[in-house]
């Protein structure tokens, strides 16, 4: 029974308090910063986003290799959900969220993708291969050096379905074809994960803004209040599962996990099991930290 005497009472107490005064804040509406200058020979990273929102929830890696890596990030918007009413305004808010981080985006197609689930990948063959034809071709036009989806059993149907697409997209490409794999968690949380990624302050606080563009979506459900509390959540399994049991937990306030691999000569080759690692706020070498993580 909670007393007077609970010393936690208040601070959870002012805990709930900040979720309501977070509900308060405007929507969107932000001044998006002019597009950022794109160094025409940056190396590509490409978010393949479910549905959009997605590209904003997972995007603690992304965020970092666009501001300290010097990577292009390009989401690509796999589709813009079920919902047909919604599609293009869903649409408008994903090119603002994206513009505020600094991301160009673009659909897989032209109205985005449908049915890209596991059960379509069995039963609509012909759906299927257009629908990996559609990535290929994105991946040839852009030559990423990382591509960043959601991995293989994220719960959601068009999260695993996506998580199918880009790995039968990847099988397609020519025997030459060489890239960085980043795998991302939401709906259903990674058995395997090797990398915790440190987010500060700013860069939190960057996404939450960024997923308060898809209006539409937050006035349903306002996740984009409880993506700091996941985040931090995210340290506590990711101190046990990527630092090992009864590791030292590092003393990050929030991280995003992802597991890194490498597609090469026509197959995935993940790094050995031991390769586990945290990424610190600040780190001067990411470009080479993250290369070394994603080699053969």
């Amino acid at each position: 029974m909670t007393t007077k005497m609970n010393p936690y009472l208040s601070w959870v107490t002012e805990l709930d308090t900040w979720v309501k005064r977070g509900r308060a804040l405007p929507l969107g509406g932000e001044a998006l910063p002019p597009p950022p200058a794109v160094d025409p020979a940056a190396a590509k990273v490409l978010l393949f986003s479910p549905h959009p929102d997605d590209e904003c929830i997972v995007g603690a890696l992304p965020l970092r290799l666009s501001r300290d890596g010097g990577f292009q990030v390009v989401n690509i918007a796999v589709t813009l959900g079920s919902n047909v009413a919604r599609q293009q305004p869903r649409w408008a808010e994903l090119q603002q969220a994206c513009s505020f981080l600094g991301w160009p985006t673009e659909c897989a197609v032209p109205g985005g993708l449908a049915r890209i689930t596991p059960k379509a990948r069995k039963e609509e063959p012909d759906h299927w291969r257009k629908a990996v034809a559609a990535i290929v071709a994105v991946l040839t036009r852009h030559q990423p050096k990382y591509v960043v989806f959601p991995h293989a059993s994220d719960y959601n149907s068009s999260h695993m379905g996506t998580h199918l697409l880009v790995m039968d997209a990847l099988a397609a490409m020519p025997a030459g074809f060489c890239c960085g794999m980043i795998e991302t968690e939401f709906w259903g949380a990674m058995p395997t994960p090797n990398l915790m990624v440190e987010s500060s302050i700013a860069e939190v606080a960057d996404l939450v803004a960024a997923i308060a563009f898809h209006v539409g979506e937050v006035q349903r459900n306002p996740y984009h209040l409880t993506l700091p509390a996941w985040m931090q959540d995210n340290v506590r399994r990711g101190g046990e599962i990527v630092g090992g049991q009864g590791g030292a937990v590092p003393d990050y306030r929030f991280g995003t996990l992802y597991r890194v691999g490498l597609w090469s000569q026509g197959a995935r080759h993940d790094p050995p099991a031991g390769i586990k690692r945290f990424l610190p706020k600040g780190e001067p070498d990411l470009k080479q930290w993250l290369a070394d993580m994603a080699r053969k």
